[in-house]
């Protein structure tokens, strides 16, 4: 069976904000990403036709939801017959009804809307809490029947927006669980809008940046989130370390780089030299120690530094470091190593493993 394509391409003026987006989707979990006002919400409400974007197209498997290119040229398919499902934040359910009742609603004209209403809660592990009412459950619980209701009229797109921020990390982990499965099982195309990093990276096939209402990078979550295309993207990534180099030199087995004066090798890496390029430092793979009074020796990313504070993580301790060359570096030590004792003003002798130096691109 042929995997279903959804394509999105559409334009919109909000005030002083314009969206522009543009992505495809497939049988997947595709994560838009970003911050509150990027323009995520506006994209899942043009695809349900909960809002008409001023131009563009959207269309699934080539059949348009949506299409304006001229005034006079618009396609813009009802919202109740695109069979898009969509999962809110805040669930949605009916107060008076019971879970299973809230299942059974997109189904009423179904002769076996009851049974069809009581697998979906199976598949989500409540059939159990098929009677119970919405205040008679957790906000887990109350979210899985949001998402049964919505697979109950079969859409052919599910959209989930911001579903699990209100649910703590345990819970959110199960559901994630849940919505895989589920996605998996029905071969759905699923967008999920979150601006919860540790959210995008679980839960996520495919990661979508959105800044400013356009997309900024897409692609594997492992690729987004290890090669960041830009500073904007690496910055609402929320990565370490970032640092702008300048090429000294590009030899077969390593790259030699100008960091604010400092020279760093790195892993050899397809770039010109004099190029200027942007990097970052894998924060648990910088090394310390504490200064002695001899100087250090060239070679293997070696600095003096010292450290400005540090803090406690339930796996790492935290800890800047203030480089020779003014530059501000965080290192992420393991809370057995001997270092953590590390206190602020220490000198200390920072080594950069080749290996923890990351070239994303060209700056």
């Amino acid at each position: 069976m042929q995997s279903p394509r959804l394509t999105v391409n559409i334009q919109k003026q909000l005030g002083v904000f314009r969206l522009n987006i543009e992505l495809t989707a497939s049988s997947e979990i595709l994560v838009l990403f970003g911050p509150s006002g990027a323009g995520k919400t506006q994209t899942l409400n043009a695809i349900a036709g909960l809002s008409k974007p001023d131009s563009g197209e959207i269309a699934l498997d080539g059949e348009p939801f949506f299409r304006k290119k001229t005034p006079t040229d618009l396609i813009d398919v009802p919202a109740r017959v695109r069979r898009v499902g969509y999962v809110f934040q805040q669930y949605a359910l009916f107060p008076h009804l019971s879970a299973l009742q809230n299942v059974a609603y997109p189904l009423w004209r179904k002769a076996d809307a009851r049974s069809r209403a009581l697998a979906l809660l199976e598949r989500m592990r409540l059939s159990d809490h098929a009677n119970r009412y919405p205040h008679e459950m957790s906000g887990g619980q109350q979210q899985r029947v949001a998402i049964a209701r919505a697979l109950a009229a079969e859409p052919r797109v599910l959209l989930l927006d911001e579903p699990f921020s209100a649910l703590d990390a345990a819970i959110r982990e199960r559901l994630h669980e849940d919505l895989r499965s589920v996605q998996a099982e029905s071969g759905l195309v699923v967008l999920y809008v979150t601006h919860n990093l540790d959210d995008a990276l679980s839960v996520g096939h495919r990661l979508a940046v959105v800044l400013d209402g356009r997309v900024e990078q897409v692609g594997s979550v492992a690729d987004v989130y290890l090669r960041p295309a830009t500073s904007a993207a690496m910055e609402v990534l929320g990565i370490s370390n970032p640092l702008a180099a300048l090429v000294e030199q590009n030899n077969p087995d390593e790259l030699i780089m100008n960091w604010e004066g400092l020279s760093l090798r790195a892993a050899p890496f397809s770039i010109k030299t004099g190029a200027a390029v942007l990097a970052y430092l894998l924060p648990d793979q910088i090394k310390l120690r504490r200064a002695d009074t001899q100087a250090l020796p060239c070679g293997n990313n070696r600095i003096r530094g010292r450290v400005t504070g540090t803090r406690f993580g339930r796996n790492f301790r935290f800890v800047r470091i203030a480089l020779a060359n003014g530059c501000i570096i965080e290192a992420h030590l393991p809370l057995s190593s001997p270092q953590t004792s590390l206190e602020a003003s220490a000198e200390v002798e920072v080594e950069i493993p080749p290996q923890a130096i990351v070239v994303v691109r060209s700056a």
